[in-house]
C-alpha cells in the first residue's frame, strides 16, 4: 500500500505525525506500507512556488491513498489568489476526481459534556454527511472580480451537471443502504435552479433504492434542524458549498471539530483522507492540537480504500479506549479528565492498539 503523506501547514505536520505513528504500528505488525511525503498548500508554495507542486500531484496520482493534514496560514493571505494554499487543496481534489466527500459526525458517550448542546440532544449522535466535492460554486465558471459601471463586482457561478449529481447520489444511497436506510437530500430548490435540478436527479436515482426512505430539506432549515434535533438525520447528501458549511456545524455537535475525519473518494474508491478542521496557525508548533480526527481518517482509509474492516475497527477501537480512559486534548477537556498534548494523545492511541 503506497500512501502519499501531505502534512501541509500550521498544525498539519503535528497531527499527521501522530497518524504516521499508527501506520508505523501496522508496518511493524507486518503490513506492507510505503509512505512518501511531499509539500502542499503554503509548504508547497515555499518549496516550489506552487500550492500544488507538480511532483506532489504526481505522487498523489501514483499512490493508492493520500493522507493530508491541513493547509493555510495568515502569511500567505497576500499572495495572488491562484498561489494561495487553499487553491492547492481545491486543485488536488479536482485533479484526482475526488467527487464524494464523506464526513461522519459521531459523538463518543464520554464527550457529551464537551458538546455545546445539551447531552440529551446529542447523546447517541451518528450522522454521515455526503458532500459533492468537485462541482458547485467553488469550481463553476465564469468567476472573478471586475469593474462594472465604475465599481468592482465579484461573481461566481453555481453549476451542476446532471451526471455530477447522479454519481454522488449513488454514493449516498449506497451508504444509506448500509446504515439506517434513511437519506435526506439538502438543497435550496425553492430559489435556485441548480438546486431544482439537484432535487429532480436525486428523486430519479431514488427509484433504484426502494428500501431507502428519501426526504428533502432546504439548507437553511437543515442548518436549524442540526442544532434543534440532530438525531433525526442518518445520512445527508448535499452540494459542495452547503456540505462545507453543514459539516462544520455538525462537527460541534460531537464536542470538537478536532474529532471529525473525512474521506474524499473517486469512482474506484481511491481516496484522500484528512481531518475536516483547518491549519489552526494560532496553536501551530505548540503540541496542543487534537490528532484524533487525523488518526480516525486513517481508519476511514482502511475502511473505504483498502476494504480492511478489521484494521479500521482496530484503530477506531483504540481511539474509543483512549477517550474512555480519560485522555483529552484541550479542545475536548472537561473537569476530571487528564489533559494531554498532541504527541501524548498519539502515543496513547498507539499504546491502545
Amino acid at each position: 500500500m503506497k500512501i502519499a503523506v501531505l502534512p501541509g501547514d500550521g498544525i498539519g505536520p503535528e497531527i499527521v505525525a501522530q497518524a504516521v505513528k499508527v501506520l508505523d504500528v501496522l508496518k511493524k505488525d507486518g503490513m506492507q506500507i510505503e509512505l512518501e511525503a511531499a509539500p502542499i498548500g503554503g509548504a508547497g508554495f515555499d518549496a516550489a512556488g506552487d500550492p500544488l507542486p507538480e511532483a506532489t500531484l504526481e505522487l498523489a496520482r501514483a499512490a493508492d491513498a493520500v493522507l493530508l493534514g491541513a493547509v493555510g496560514g495568515p502569511q500567505y493571505d497576500r499572495l495572488p489568489r491562484e498561489k494561495r494554499p487553499e487553491r492547492g487543496l481545491l486543485r488536488i481534489r479536482k485533479e484526482l476526481n475526488l467527487f464524494a466527500n464523506l464526513r461522519p459526525a459521531l459523538l463518543y458517550p464520554e464527550l457529551a459534556a464537551a458538546s455545546t448542546l445539551k447531552p440529551e440532544v446529542v447523546s447517541g449522535l451518528d450522522i454521515m454527511i455526503v458532500r459533492e466535492l468537485t462541482g458547485d460554486v467553488y469550481f463553476g465558471q465564469p468567476r472573478g472580480i471586475e469593474v462594472r459601471h465604475g465599481e468592482r463586482v465579484g461573481f461566481n457561478t453555481m453549476l451542476y451537471a446532471e451526471s455530477e449529481v447522479r454519481r454522488v447520489a449513488h454514493v449516498a444511497f449506497g451508504i444509506a443502504m448500509k446504515r439506517g436506510r434513511k437519506l435526506c437530500s439538502v438543497e435550496k430548490a425553492n430559489v435556485l435552479e441548480c438546486s431544482e435540478l439537484w432535487k429532480e436527479v436525486v428523486i430519479e436515482v431514488a427509484q433504484e433504492y426502494p428500501e431507502v426512505e428519501l426526504s428533502h430539506m432546504y439548507v437553511d432549515n437543515a442548518a436549524m434542524q442540526l442544532v434543534r434535533n440532530p438525531k433525526q438525520f442518518d445520512v445527508i447528501v448535499t452540494g459542495n458549498i452547503f456540505g462545507d458549511i453543514l459539516s462544520d456545524e455538525a462537527s460541534m455537535l460531537s464536542g470538537s471539530i478536532g474529532m471529525l475525519p473525512s474521506a474524499s473518494l473517486d469512482q474506484n474508491d481511491k481516496g484522500m483522507y484528512e481531518p475536516i478542521h483547518g491549519s489552526a496557525p494560532d496553536i501551530a508548533g505548540r503540541d496542543l492540537a487534537n490528532p484524533l480526527a487525523t488518526i480516525l481518517s486513517v481508519a476511514m482509509m482502511y475502511r473505504y480504500t483498502f476494504a480492511d474492516m478489521a484494521t479500521a475497527d482496530r484503530i477506531e477501537n483504540a481511539v474509543k479506549k483512549v477517550i474512555a480512559q480519560g485522555d483529552r486534548t484541550g479542545d475536548i477537556w472537561t473537569e476530571g479528565c487528564r489533559k494531554v498534548s498532541c504527541s501524548r494523545m498519539g502515543d496513547a492511541v498507539v499504546a491502545a492498539m
